[in-house]
């Protein structure tokens, strides 16, 4: 029998949630269930959907952030409050609550030392990535570029700065606070920061910040294919 990784199509599975904390005020940490032969690359997703009436079929997806080792699945999902969706949804459930996972697909693939560029929630792709590089001491020639509106905004930035030491970099865009950047990663930043553009680049954030340093990486010299982005 092939792995669940390598099947096509496959029924939802029904796990419950184990543990949730927050991890900043408008992000949490789902740690569920993990079913026997759930199997996942660091930088895959799967699709979550609730097990609400009228919800079971408003499927999104989202990104494994434990290490496929742990003996359950962790995924952080920001919650947006002001729109019902399915992360409101999510953010008021609690432990012991049960909800369906789907197949698991490829999304951000880590294929080399290079530097990680992300906005937001885009860092939560990265974040098994990371976790495994440092675990398999091969994180020393990564660099992290971190963009966030505030400080506290700022999703894992303890774990981080211990895993990536001087290689990380926090900017905030609407905050001016002691110890952090406040420029915008656009062209001019990175052509500043950057020494090495023949690197893999792996970017992701909300689609205009993507296109924007996608573009720009392009213009500096980067080479396409090493440009990865969540699609």
């Amino acid at each position: 029998m092939l792995p669940i990784s390598q099947i096509g199509i496959m029924d939802s599975h029904a796990v419950k949630i184990i543990e949730i904390h927050d991890v900043t005020h408008d992000v949490k940490c789902f740690r569920l269930e993990k079913p026997n032969g759930y199997t996942f690359v660091p930088g895959q997703a799967t699709e979550i959907a609730l097990s609400i009436p009228g919800w079971e079929e408003e499927r999104r997806p989202f990104t494994f952030t434990a290490l496929n080792e742990a003996p359950y699945l962790e995924f952080t999902i920001k919650g947006y409050p002001d729109h019902d969706g399915v992360t409101k949804r999510l953010h008021e459930l609690k432990p012991g609550d049960t909800i369906h996972i789907h197949d698991v697909w490829g999304a951000i693939s880590y294929k080399g030392p290079g530097y990680f560029i992300a906005g937001g929630a885009g860092i939560t792709p990265f974040m098994a990535i990371l976790r495994q590089l440092y675990k398999d001491q091969e994180i020393t020639d990564n660099y992290l570029f971190f963009s966030n509106k505030t400080a506290a905004d700022i999703i894992y930035e303890s774990e981080l700065t211990r895993m990536l030491g001087k290689n990380v970099c926090f900017t905030l865009t609407r905050e001016k606070k002691e110890g952090f950047d406040n420029r915008k990663i656009n062209a001019s930043y990175l052509r500043e920061q950057i020494k090495d553009f023949s690197k893999h680049f792996y970017v992701c954030g909300p689609d205009p910040m993507v296109q924007e340093i996608s573009t720009a990486l392009e213009e500096l010299g980067a080479q396409t294919d090493a440009v990865v982005f969540e699609k």
